[in-house]
C-alpha cells in the first residue's frame, strides 16, 4: 500500500514524520508512506494533489491539518474525519445574500463530482479505522472573520469545520477515483481571531497522534 499524507503546511505533519518514516516507510517494501506539502488554498492544493496523483499514483491520500470550527461547544483540539465538503466561497455575494455556483446555474447540483452540492467522501466508512467523528466542512479562500458572512455560511451550508484546502481534496480525489481521507483537528472558532484563544499546538499533537495511530491500523490490514 502506497500512502501519502499531505498538508498544506509542513507543520502540521512534521510531528508525526520521523516516527512514521522509521517505523513503516523504512522497513517494509509493501507499505510506503510519503509526505507531501501542497500549500496553501485551494489553487496549490488542487494543482499539487493532481500532479501528485498522476506521477505516484498512491492507493490512499490522507489530509492532514487544523481547522476552524463553527459550533463554539466543539472542545478544542478535537479530531474528525471530513465526510462531506461545500464550496463557500465560489459564486457571488448580491443583494446581501450569499449565491453558489448551484444558485447561479453554473453548476449542476448533482453533476459530478458533486453531489447534491456536496463533495462527500464515498470511501469514509471503509476507512475510518479509528472509529473518529465524522463531521462536514466548508471550504474557502478567504478565512471567516465577518459576522454577517459567518451567518450566510451557516444558514446555508450548517458547516462544523472550516478549512482552505478541503474541498481541493475532495474534488480531485473523486474525480480521480482516488482513496482519501480528510482529517482535521479544531485550533479554533470561526470569527476569533484573538490567538492567544487558540490552541494550535494541542491541535497539532492531537492530529499527529491520530495519524500515528491511522498508519498503525492501515500496516496491519494491507
Amino acid at each position: 500500500m502506497r500512502i501519502i499524507i499531505t498538508s498544506a503546511t509542513v507543520a502540521e505533519w512534521m510531528p508525526s514524520f520521523l516516527e512514521i518514516n522509521t517505523l513503516y516507510t523504512n522497513n517494509s517494501q509493501r507499505f510506503k508512506v510519503q509526505f507531501h506539502q501542497a500549500g496553501v488554498g485551494m489553487l496549490a492544493t488542487c494543482f499539487s494533489l493532481t500532479k501528485l496523483i498522476m506521477e505516484d499514483k498512491p492507493d490512499l491520500i490522507i489530509q492532514a491539518g487544523i481547522a476552524g470550527s463553527f459550533d463554539n461547544k466543539t472542545p478544542l483540539g478535537k479530531v474528525f474525519l471530513v465526510k462531506e465538503e461545500m464550496l463557500g466561497d465560489t459564486g457571488v455575494q448580491e443583494e446581501g445574500k450569499w449565491k453558489d455556483l448551484f444558485d447561479l446555474k453554473l453548476e449542476k447540483s448533482s453533476y459530478h463530482p458533486f453531489e447534491k452540492r456536496k463533495l462527500p467522501n464515498p470511501w469514509i466508512e471503509k476507512l475510518n479505522l479509528l472509529s473518529l467523528p465524522t463531521t462536514n466542512a466548508v471550504t474557502v479562500n478567504t478565512i471567516s472573520t465577518n459576522s454577517d458572512k459567518i451567518q450566510q455560511l451557516i444558514k446555508k451550508y450548517n458547516p462544523v469545520l472550516e478549512s482552505m484546502e478541503g474541498a481541493a481534496l475532495h474534488y480531485v480525489c473523486r474525480e480521480t477515483n482516488t482513496a482519501f481521507l480528510q482529517i482535521r483537528s479544531v485550533s479554533n472558532y470561526i470569527g476569533e481571531r484573538n490567538k492567544a484563544n487558540w490552541k494550535i499546538k494541542e491541535a497539532i499533537e492531537n492530529l499527529n497522534k491520530t495519524l500515528i495511530k491511522l498508519v498503525d491500523k492501515l500496516y496491519h490490514i494491507s
